[in-house]
């Protein structure tokens, strides 16, 4: 088995590990994401959104459809332009986000804690220049 794909399992088996704990309160992984933006960088239009999470625009569209369905965010559409819409939080959604986030971070740490502190530097130093190659959207 190549590298690759073991590296791709082990994405896959974290993912999924941190994926079943945010089922816990029902959230999706992007449904997480899109909170935790919000959360931590204010309302957002949706095309920007999309990118900040990585998702394609059509998905963050269904996201949030589901999100406000629960009353966890709110559109709000641009005046001139119906096609401008700004995402943020409720208060609803600002009560869950500051309950999960801190639990998603110590989840994420127990997962890491598995690597040396050399190894934790390593695969920091390696997820940004992933991130940073040509090609990537999380280079912007």
């Amino acid at each position: 088995m190549s590298a690759w794909v073991k590296l791709a399992r082990a994405a896959n088996a974290v993912g999924a590990r941190l994926a079943r704990r945010l089922a816990e309160y029902d959230l999706t992984e992007s449904q997480f994401g899109v909170l935790d933006a919000l959360h931590h960088l204010g309302p957002l239009h949706q095309s920007d959104l999309a990118r900040k999470i990585l998702r394609t625009t059509g998905n963050v569209t269904l996201v949030v459809d589901n999100l406000e369905r629960r009353g966890l965010v709110q559109r709000e559409r641009g005046g001139a332009d119906r096609r401008y819409v700004k995402v943020s939080l409720t208060s609803v959604g600002d009560a869950l986000i500051r309950e999960v986030f801190p639990q998603h971070a110590d989840n994420v740490a127990t997962q890491l804690a598995v690597l040396s502190t050399d190894e934790h530097r390593q695969l920091t130093r390696l997820c940004r220049r992933l991130a940073a190659s040509p090609g990537s959207d999380t280079g912007r």
